[in-house]
Formats: C-alpha cells, sequence, structure tokens
C-alpha cells in the first residue's frame, strides 16, 4: 500500500523526469536551428530563366564561369567539380545573409557564405564561413574586397 509520501515521492520523480525531457528537448532544437545555414538570396528572377525543349537561357547580364579549388570549406555545396555563375554586386546593399561570394584575400580568392552582415567606423563589413568550416573566417570582408556571388550552382 502506498503511503502520502510514497505517492508525493513517485509525481515528484515523474514531474522531475517530464521536465529533464523538456528541456533536454528543447535545448536540441535550439542547437538545430542555431547551426541551420541560411538560404542565399533570390540573384536571379523567374522571369531571367527560359526554358525550352532543346535549351535553357538564362539571362543575367555580366555573368562570370566559376571553378573551385578543392578545400573542402564548401563541401557538400561547392567542390573542385562544380561548376557555378558569379556576378559582381554594385554596392555591400546587394549582399544578404546566405549569399556565397568569393573574395580576395592573402592566401588569394576564398569562396563562403555571408553569416553577419555589420557596420563598424571603416563601413559595412561581412562575416563569412566555409560550410564546411568549425569557425568563421578570421576576418572582416569589406566590399571592396568582394570579387563575386555566387548566383547559380550547376551539378
Amino acid at each position: 500500500m502506498f503511503t502520502t509520501f510514497h505517492k508525493f515521492l513517485i509525481v515528484a520523480i515523474l514531474t522531475i523526469t517530464f521536465l529533464s525531457v523538456t528541456v533536454i528537448s528543447f535545448a536540441d532544437k535550439q542547437s538545430t536551428a542555431s547551426q541551420q545555414i541560411q538560404t542565399p538570396s533570390d540573384w536571379v528572377k523567374e522571369d531571367q530563366i527560359k526554358v525550352y525543349p532543346n535549351q535553357i537561357i538564362l539571362n543575367i547580364q555580366d555573368a562570370t564561369w566559376a571553378k573551385f579549388t578543392d578545400t573542402h570549406s564548401m563541401d557538400p555545396v561547392l567542390d573542385k567539380t562544380t561548376n557555378a555563375l558569379e556576378i559582381k554586386p554594385s554596392s555591400p546593399n546587394d549582399i544578404h545573409l546566405g549569399d556565397i561570394i568569393a573574395y580576395s584575400s592573402a592566401d588569394g580568392i576564398i569562396i563562403h557564405r555571408v553569416i553577419e552582415k555589420n557596420i563598424d567606423n571603416n563601413g559595412i563589413y561581412f562575416l563569412v564561413k566555409g560550410d564546411n568550416n568549425p569557425t568563421q573566417d578570421p576576418v572582416k570582408v569589406r566590399f571592396k574586397d568582394i570579387e563575386g556571388v555566387v548566383i547559380a550552382i550547376i551539378y
């Protein structure tokens, strides 16, 4: 037979267990949400894409062909066999979170995703990170260093 104390103890244990599971579940959802990669902005509008039975036409002014080095920093999105199109943005206002940019650095051209856009005493800057890298790049990327924005990836 259960005494009032035993009933209280069982309810307390069940309550603590429920709350623990709820907190862990919430923490897992928060962790997953914070790791989600931002989607690039819509650089190519639907009316710029014409699909015909024998060809596809992308009406994009001043696009250039892009190839990539096998650094694994943007795996699985970009790799050395990936083909893409880039354009030179006209202003820092054109670049948004999630966009994949090519920028000049001391190590050459780096292609990484914009994870933050901010402003300091020197103007607008971007923080970027390779999707497969554990940390962001150690520099503030300035608009003058941006060579292009990836607008289409062709697999």
